[in-house]
């Protein structure tokens, strides 16, 4: 299967996969979201340390044509590290990030400290959500299965997602990647409005983790909050097979269709 991108230095060449929902020249948010964590992983730690908390801010909608890459340490620490990664078309910032890493340690820890339990049904076991209900390419490179309600409808949801296809071609997808592709599907998770008479584009998203993912199927269980005065939130906590592991949080631009 085609990758989504193609990187050659700082520069991307971009399939036509990564094409969203809201317009056919524009990409997924979770395309652009995921380049960033790969750019990010790339940059060189003092210590071994993972991704804690990725806020990624839409600064125009990103078009479905070649990126570039930048990236900025700032801060360096021997406990975290603090990078920024910007994305660029035609020499225009569309994509500012942060990426917070967290030096990885073993640290005892009181026996009553576990992990909330994830109590739905698994992706094994949850209802097919077929790709048909989307014109974005970029949920075709995607499996999902429902554990509670229906993608896109109005209501709490709880569906388990799951890559199937190279993002970065040459590149394995990490398990941050896997969590911030699953993340940036909050606002159709948890709908509060009908997608027929409604958009509601996230301007940003925000990925807190207590730790990675484990496994290929990551879980979003998702809200939204809708204000009246054109804007809202979305909020879904994130799990897998092993239990609840991060929160996720987007900043929504509301619009009658």
């Amino acid at each position: 299967m085609r990758p989504i991108f193609r990187v050659d230095g700082t520069r991307v060449a971009v399939g036509p996969d990564a094409a969203g929902p809201w317009d056919p020249s524009m990409q997924h948010g979770s395309a652009p979201a995921a380049l960033v964590v790969w750019a990010a992983e790339r940059i060189a730690t003092a210590a071994p340390m993972r991704i804690a908390r990725v806020t990624v801010d839409l600064m125009r909608p990103v078009p479905l044509r070649d990126l570039s890459i930048e990236t900025e340490m700032l801060r360096e620490g021997r406990k975290i590290q603090l990078c920024a990664v910007r994305l660029r078309a035609d020499d225009i910032v569309v994509v500012v990030a942060t990426v917070l890493k967290v030096r990885q340690a073993d640290v005892p820890l009181p026996d009553d400290v576990v992990e909330l339990p994830v109590e739905l049904p698994g992706p094994e076991v949850s209802r097919p959500e077929p790709a048909d209900f989307s014109t974005s390419p970029f949920v075709n490179c995607m499996s999902l299965r429902a554990a509670r309600g229906r993608f896109g409808t109005r209501g709490p949801g709880a569906i388990w997602y799951r890559v199937d296809r190279p993002l970065v071609d040459g590149h394995a997808v990490s398990q941050a990647m896997r969590a911030i592709v699953a993340a940036d599907f909050c606002n159709g998770t948890g709908a509060a409005l009908d997608f027929n008479d409604y958009t509601f584009l996230n301007a940003d998203l925000t990925v807190n983790m207590a730790r990675e993912p484990v496994g290929d199927w990551v879980l979003l269980e998702g809200t939204s909050w809708i204000g009246s005065d054109g804007a809202g939130l979305a909020m879904a906590r994130l799990g897998d097979l092993q239990g609840y592991f991060g929160r996720v949080t987007q900043s929504l631009v509301i619009e009658k269709r």
